[in-house]
């Protein structure tokens, strides 16, 4: 096959080459629907092919290496947020989604575009071809419906406006039909509306999976419709469809009892509702969505917990989220009782650095106890003394209940400090080294996984929040605890407790705690119109990010606007 670059115009038609999918079948670029679709493994193919898309490596621009729809989707939907570091500036252009400096060229937003298109082209010639009413394909018509309301709401959610702000703001291209000769940027609200549609008849299509997990069953239409709703702020219908994906079930039942090998075994654990299901013939290597993560024999390791979400680790330091999948880099010394082993790290900017926005480092010093709770450090002849403060989140770029930060008057500002005893981190890049595992370990590889799109742990925090919004506490709660319960921390038994003032916090950082890193805070917080606190060390900007900043939207690629003329977004 020829491999080409997709637009949404007239190149719809064509197919590139997909390393894994067997659609080499058909001798010619031309997506053949009497070939391919004329029984059910001519769907099955097709399908498969879409499935294969978003995991394997394709060319755009001239990149194929690393260049993997999986790779981008993780990182475009996780990096701008604020439950990561990026310890230094790197080349890779997810260093620009980090730091909110996107533009139209770069390669990860255009392959995004590219692929996702490109799997709504082939999941249409399916719905087109094939008949509700035949039992030997209502399962892979499902997932056609399925897979074409994912991707919408990917495309919808990365390169438009939040429901939440409005339905009349310009989406993205809708496309429900192969014969699609003019490209338009659809409004939010009839985007969403079709996806709801889409998996509204996918559930209704589908039973159980027809494999693991990479293949998508009915509950994981009713989970991921219970998401959309969520963001539509219809709550009663996110509700309904928890109730619907339980079918009486308790919430509990549905989560997987071993949780701290859970990512390792996402494709077949029961708890995963639809995952891109990778096999070792898959492995990226350096690629992979886990070499930024973790450096394990293999592997960059430069990005790391934030210091803001650590903080709410850190209230329960058993907490199974964060001792399974956050791993300290310890220095090597191991013995205790000695302030040659106990660290402060001061956050402060980089040597020569005025504009605060500017990214911070950590300056590290020997701590000194005096054994009465009074921490200090000495720089130089300068003995600083640093002080234990009581911070209460506002709801606003902070919605976290009571917790505790260090601070201390260096260089004559008000610097956030960290504070290690026992163990001396070892410091990356200036900053203390702590990798996460979630993307690492499948079959031993530390650089392998299926990265989860959907598991049921979301989908009881989406009916948490939704009766939040709501009012309803004590229900919030209820689904609350049943995740907490499983991390090993200690449940709510009243919305005001540990420093919080109502449910709607408390869900919030438990959707943080829980979702870490799986592609959700960044959506949660600006559909919610909740800034994000970045006002810490590393290579991103020290800031508080506005919800409403233009640039938390991607452009639409150069690639396509230039051709088919269809609105860039806003500051682009």
């Amino acid at each position: 096959m020829k491999t080409k670059v997709l637009y949404l115009t007239a190149a719809l038609g064509l197919m590139f080459g997909i390393s894994s999918c067997s659609l080499d079948v058909v001798p010619s670029d031309e997506l053949n629907s009497e070939v391919l679709l004329g029984s059910a493994e001519g769907a099955k193919l097709v399908m498969d092919g879409c499935y294969a898309m978003m995991k394997d490596e394709v060319e755009f621009l001239g990149y194929a290496s690393g260049n993997c729809y999986a790779r981008h989707y993780f990182q475009l939907s996780e990096f701008p947020a604020d439950n990561i570091c990026l310890s230094a500036h790197t080349t890779d252009p997810l260093y620009e989604a980090t730091a909110h400096m996107m533009t139209d060229g770069l390669k990860n937003v255009g392959t995004i575009w590219m692929v996702g298109y490109k799997i709504i082209y082939m999941t249409n010639t399916v719905i087109e071809t094939l008949k509700e009413d035949d039992p030997d394909t209502k399962q892979l018509l499902g997932e056609a419906y399925f897979m074409r309301a994912l991707m919408h709401l990917h495309m919808v959610t990365l390169y438009a406006k939040p429901y939440s702000f409005g339905r009349d703001n310009i989406g993205v291209p809708l496309r429900t039909s192969t014969n699609s000769t003019v490209t338009t940027r659809n409004p939010v609200g009839e985007v969403y509306d079709q996806i709801v549609a889409d998996l509204r008849k996918a559930a209704d299509l589908m039973g159980k999976s027809r494999g693991n997990a990479g293949y998508p069953c009915k509950e994981a239409a009713l989970g991921v419709l219970s998401r959309v709703y969520l963001y539509m702020e219809d709550y009663d219908k996110c509700i309904a469809a928890v109730d619907e994906a339980l079918n009486g079930a308790a919430p509990a039942s549905k989560l997987d009892d071993d949780f701290a090998n859970y990512f390792i075994d996402a494709k077949t654990s029961p708890e995963t509702l639809f995952c891109i299901a990778h096999e070792t013939t898959d492995d990226r290597g350096q690629s992979s969505i886990g070499s930024m993560y973790l450096k394990d024999g293999i592997g960059w390791g430069e990005i790391y917990p934030s210091d803001p979400i650590k903080y709410l680790y850190e209230r329960y330091p058993n907490d199974l989220r964060y001792t399974a999948f956050c791993i300290p880099q310890f220095s090597g010394k191991t013995t205790t009782g000695g302030d040659d082993l106990w660290k402060v790290y001061v956050t402060v900017p980089a040597t020569g650095e005025t504009d605060p926005k500017t990214p911070h480092i950590y300056a590290s010093f020997n701590l000194i106890d005096d054994g009465a709770g009074n921490y200090s450090f000495k720089d130089g002849a300068t003995t600083y003394n640093i002080e234990n403060r009581k911070i209460k989140g506002n709801g606003k770029a902070d919605p976290a209940g009571e917790y505790t930060e260090y601070h201390v008057n260096y260089g004559g500002q008000d610097c956030l400090c960290r504070i290690n005893k026992d163990v001396t981190l070892r410091v990356g890049f200036t900053v203390p080294m702590i990798y996460i595992t979630k993307f690492s370990y499948q079959d031993g590889n530390p650089m392998l996984s299926s990265p989860v799109l959907c598991r049921w742990a979301e989908v009881i925090l989406n009916r948490a929040e939704a009766y939040a919004h709501k009012g309803d506490a004590a229900k919030a709660l209820d689904d609350v605890n049943v995740i907490r319960t499983r991390a090993g921390i200690p449940t709510f038994t009243s919305a005001t407790e540990h420093g919080y003032d109502n449910a709607f916090q408390i869900v919030m950082d438990e959707r943080r705690m829980e979702l870490a890193w799986e592609g959700h805070r960044l959506f949660d917080m600006i559909r919610n119109k909740l800034d994000m606190n970045r006002q810490y060390a590393g290579a991103q900007p020290f800031e508080i990010v506005p919800y409403d900043r233009e640039h938390l939207q991607y452009p639409i690629p150069n690639n396509e606007w230039t051709v088919s003329g269809i609105q860039q977004n806003p500051g682009y």
